[in-house]
């Protein structure tokens, strides 16, 4: 029993005294180093990223899309940034909550909607701001807490431009210069900080007064204009319907007149002319011509009476009745 025991402690020290070479130590320490090393010398930047690599803390290069290497074991460090993505921040409203999970429903947010107007009206403006980054090294390292900072940069720009106007040309025709004039007031305010990114667009969206007896007051001002623009494009269309057929009745009854008096001014010229023609003719034989003309007259008169025509003679006390010696002739 004794030996059987001897026996199995034996084994079991034989079991557990293991003794590593140094060699084989100091292979496995090189082989982590060079496993470590290999690790943290390579990184990936994806398609829509911008790299800047920073060495002890300060900044080296920017690197582009792909397989990039630094010098390992964190003597350089890399950040990785969104260039190529269109970001879009939403003033006045929120479709999202702080997670980045889509609301059922906008959120309205008066601490930034609400303005006062260059006549003093309040009103709710609702409003996006698109922009990218243009500049990763200066993103990262130019400004603290950045969304925050856009938020406050974009909400002092539309106050300024809000506040000077009325609230009617807010809500309607100036619309398109407030977008315009704040994409560049941003921009000039953001390059001024070195902000590193580019603005896209700005586009406002709900411009409504405040819920309440003003906000109901206009509508009813909208409706009006509404009213106003729709009598305006009738009447436009009724202009466009009667003047065109007006002015072609007006040609035309320019064009009978001037027809006509083309038509007169030929007859009267031809009448002068025979008139002249009967003239000379009349000054080469007078008595033949005059006896003529009487005749051809009488005979014109003749025709036109219809058997029934009396001849007064001033020098008689009756009438002559001529058509009864004209019937005597017959």
């Amino acid at each position: 029993m004794e030996n059987q025991e001897n026996i199995f402690q034996g084994r079991r020290k034989r079991r557990f005294d293991f003794h590593p070479s140094p060699k084989l130590i100091v292979f496995i320490i090189v082989a982590a180093i060079v496993l470590v090393a290999l690790m943290t010398s390579f990184f990936v930047v994806d398609q829509t990223e911008n790299a800047v690599v920073l060495r002890c803390g300060r900044y080296v290069r920017t690197v582009g899309p792909g397989l990039q290497m630094k010098l390992p074991f964190g003597i350089e460090e890399n950040h990785n940034v969104q260039t190529q993505v269109v970001q879009t921040l939403t003033f006045g409203y929120r479709s999202t909550d702080a997670t980045g999970t889509s609301l059922s429903g906008s959120q309205v947010r008066e601490d930034e909607s609400l303005m006062l107007t260059g006549d003093l009206n309040i009103v709710s403006v609702e409003w996006i701001v698109q922009y990218y980054i243009s500049d990763p090294r200066a993103w990262l390292f130019s400004v603290n807490e950045k969304e925050r900072t856009i938020r406050d940069i974009s909400q002092s720009v539309m106050n300024q431009l809000v506040g000077d106007l009325p609230i009617l040309s807010v809500m309607t025709d100036q619309r398109t210069r407030i977008e315009y004039d704040a994409q560049e007031l941003m921009q000039e305010i953001f390059d001024r900080y070195e902000f590193g990114i580019q603005i896209v667009t700005v586009k406002l969206q709900n411009i409504v007064p405040p819920e309440g007896d003003v906000q109901d007051a206009f509508e009813d001002v909208n409706k009006a204009i509404q009213d106003m623009n729709r009598f305006i494009n009738e009447g436009k269309e009724y202009y466009n319907q009667e003047i065109p057929a007006a002015q072609g009745e007006a040609e035309k009854l320019v064009l009978q007149a001037q027809g006509y008096a083309a038509e007169r001014v030929n007859r009267a010229t031809g009448d002068a002319a025979r008139f002249t023609s009967v003239l000379d003719e009349y000054k080469k034989s007078k008595d033949i011509t005059r006896t003529r003309l009487y005749i051809e007259t009488m005979e014109e008169v003749l025709k036109s009476g219809n058997g029934s025509l009396t001849l007064v003679d001033k020098g008689l006390d009756n009438f002559l009745p001529f058509a009864d010696i004209m019937g005597g002739a017959k």
